[in-house]
């Protein structure tokens, strides 16, 4: 006897994105209901799968479902949806959640193999390192096969028999692809930056200023460095440590900030040698810790180098950013 979708609990959807998931998308992108992006975890029907179509496991990360289903257009196929806790596949991965026992524990929840007369799933590369093949044979029967690495490759995939192209397994990390990642990074400053605005413009209420205009396109271009200008020239930038590639465009800014401002203290009265020095340590360091920040979206590094990166690098981005502060606030003290 057949078993229903309904008393399976299959969920239908389609490879058609509407406005919604396009909006939704692009709010995202900006960090607009980030966290709560996600769909529901389960089984779900693209076109008329049957018991012969492919399985393709996802992230209940939205963009991610949305990516998936997009680019299976024209293809009967099942979508088993991981609870990864609304985070991407390659960060699921590599945090646990898209992973060995997810996959085993989702696999008996919609009954899988009630649904399908094969026993293959595909995996997405990139959500490998969270997934153990021989463990999934193990404990459920199915065989994981690992698909490509972008989801504008599956279709071709599929369509030859689940055998990848060299050009299909090798990881490209664009510039377009760390374009689209700025957005989010750069909101996430707007809390703290909101936060250092309001106590510059205590400290000129109390007569420690005057901070204004030259300190405000200091910081943003700072901000500008770390957030935007570093993931885009992430591979040209000399170095490896993300921190310090975000330090030398940082250094850079702030040596044109400076000379904007005539160094040498003969320009606007309050702009002093010393104002300048605490500028080359301050800015730095601000740009050094948002290009950090980034190594959580990038496919340039690891775990274990982003936890020695750390390790080496807040240090010195504290003292450095201390001495800036202490430097400055001098200038401004010596200025009443």
């Amino acid at each position: 006897m057949q078993i229903s979708s309904r008393e399976l609990n299959i969920t239908p959807t389609s490879a058609q994105l509407t406005f919604s998931d396009i909006l939704g998308t692009w709010k995202a992108r900006w960090g607009i209901g980030r966290m709560k992006y996600m769909v529901e975890p389960g089984l779900y029907s693209l076109g008329k799968p049957d018991s012969n179509s492919p399985v393709l496991v996802s992230a209940n990360y939205k963009m991610s479902f949305d990516k998936l289903r997009k680019e299976l257009k024209g293809i009967d196929a099942w979508i088993l949806v991981l609870d990864t806790k609304g985070i991407n596949v390659w960060c699921a991965a590599g945090k646990g959640t898209f992973g060995t026992q997810e996959l085993l524990n989702r696999m008996a929840i919609v009954q899988l193999e009630k649904v399908v007369s094969h026993r293959t799933v595909i995996v997405p590369q990139l959500g490998a390192p969270g997934i153990s093949a021989h463990v999934v044979a193990k404990f459920s029967g199915f065989k994981v096969v690992y698909g490509p690495v972008r989801a504008e490759d599956i279709k071709q995939f599929i369509k030859s028999g689940m055998k990848a192209t060299q050009e299909m397994r090798t990881v490209r990390f664009g510039i377009y692809d760390r374009l689209v990642l700025t957005p989010v990074e750069l909101v996430g400053t707007f809390k703290i930056s909101l936060m250092i605005f309001g106590v510059l413009f205590l400290l000129n209420l109390l007569g420690l200023g005057p901070f204004g205009l030259v300190d405000f396109y200091a910081y943003m271009g700072a901000v500008v460095a770390g957030c935007v200008l570093t993931p885009v020239l992430l591979p040209w930038i000399p170095g490896r440590a993300f921190a310090w590639k975000g330090w030398v465009l940082g250094f850079i800014w702030a040596i044109i900030v400076n000379i904007l401002n005539d160094w040498n203290g003969t320009g606007a009265s309050e702009y002093s040698s010393l104002r300048a020095l605490g500028y080359l340590f301050l800015l730095p360091s601000i740009s050094a810790f948002l290009a950090m920040n980034f190594t959580g979206s990038s496919t340039f590094t690891s775990f274990s180098g982003v936890l020695k990166e750390m390790r080496k690098a807040v240090p010195a981005i504290i003292i450095s950013t201390v001495l800036g502060m202490v430097l400055i606030l001098v200038n401004s003290f010596m200025k009443l």
